[in-house]
């Protein structure tokens, strides 16, 4: 009798034993957990810029990363590369957002706050793929696209005017720009690139920006202000207020689509890209899915999307249709590595400075 209820007993206990590793193995099933633990699923939030940025992310790129992972909701927070960090940095001890896409002085200026998890390629394969020379500091973010920075001009309205072709950065301090030019100002990142690489055009560097400031002073009583967004750059060109800026190879070529002829130049001293740099915020609620999701943006698939929807270059080798290779590319040699951390440290500086010397002598 004792050893019939023991059996009965031991086979109770497996019978509930068994049932329980049922259990588990339909919830790790259900959630998308792997054999390591790990999980995609949840709310991921994504924070990047907005206008056609936001929309290849919510009308492509994300249907494409849910068809992949169903579990995966995903939300956008749209803003300029500055305003994104200070949220990130608001948040920090409880954010609300799990990846940021954001341009690599920013991006840096959060690395010196501490914001981002350092990337393990090994978790995220793709990142093997990218190219050295778009590495980021202690794997704090990845590159997922590029664009060169130089100066656009209104073709039309340069051949009517009588307008110099720019060849170099100094080129924008020349009286023929008087009543001619749009700039952002030093709170914007094309306003500091421009800055920065006027001062390499006068013997100087983001370390020295004497040169830069000096120029940047006689450039600012040609305009009767300075933009504060890309958008009011844009809205000077296509309403022909403006026949010259200083921005990027992509916007330039977006502008060609929406009708205003501008030819894209890279100054003789050269000029900096403007790399775009997806960061895993610091303690995000969904970081498995956050590192699926940085993986995918490397992707073919989605380094063609960026190339040949928002004219970037791609931060990996991919073979792109012949059109947008030929329309991408440039003179690489040219391209001027900034240092970030310079930047970074300096930022404050420039601003007050911008503010106090530059600004009070807009069209004067």
């Amino acid at each position: 009798m004792k050893a019939r209820r023991w059996a009965s007993l031991i086979l109770t206990l497996t019978l509930i034993g068994s049932l329980l590793a049922a259990c588990g193995s339909s919830n790790s099933s259900k959630d998308g957990s792997g054999s390591n633990g790990s999980s995609v699923e949840g709310e991921l939030v994504i924070a990047g810029n907005g206008a056609t940025v936001e929309t290849l992310m919510k009308d492509e790129i994300f249907k494409k990363f849910n068809e992949k992972y169903p579990d995966v909701k995903l939300s956008y927070v749209s803003g300029v590369s500055t305003d994104i960090v200070a949220k990130v940095t608001a948040q920090q001890g409880s954010p609300q957002i799990d990846v940021a896409v954001i341009e690599g002085g920013e991006q840096e200026a959060g690395r010196e706050k501490g914001l981002w998890e350092a990337l393990d390629p090994a978790q995220i394969p793709n990142m093997s793929k990218v190219d050295e020379q778009l590495k980021i500091n202690e794997n704090s973010g990845v590159t997922v696209n590029y664009t060169p920075m130089g100066i656009s001009y209104n073709v039309k309205l340069v051949k009517e005017k009588g307008l110099p072709v720019p060849e170099s950065w100094n080129d924008l301090a020349l009286p023929a720009m008087k009543g001619n030019i749009t700039l952002t100002e030093m709170s914007s990142n094309f306003g500091r690139s421009a800055t920065i690489m006027l001062a390499y055009a006068n013997g100087g560097s983001e370390k020295d920006m004497a040169g830069g400031f000096d120029k940047l002073k006689t450039i600012a009583g040609y305009m009767p202000t300075f933009a504060k967004t890309a958008a009011q750059l844009q809205q000077n060109l296509q309403n022909n207020t403006a026949a010259y800026t200083a921005w990027t190879m992509a916007r330039s070529i977006v502008q060609k689509d929406q009708g205003v002829d501008l030819q894209f130049v890279i100054p003789k001293e050269g000029a900096n890209i403007v790399p775009n740099v997806a960061s895993l915020i610091k303690g995000a609620k969904h970081p498995n899915a956050a590192k699926a999701f940085i993986d995918f943006l490397l992707t073919d698939e989605v380094q063609t999307l960026y190339a040949t929807k928002l004219y970037y270059n791609t931060a990996v080798d991919v073979k792109l249709p012949e059109d947008t290779a030929k329309l991408l590319d440039f003179d690489k040699s040219k391209i001027v590595k900034f240092d970030y951390g310079v930047i970074s440290d300096n930022t404050k500086q420039w601003l007050d400075q911008f503010n106090k010397e530059v600004a009070p002598l807009v069209g004067k």
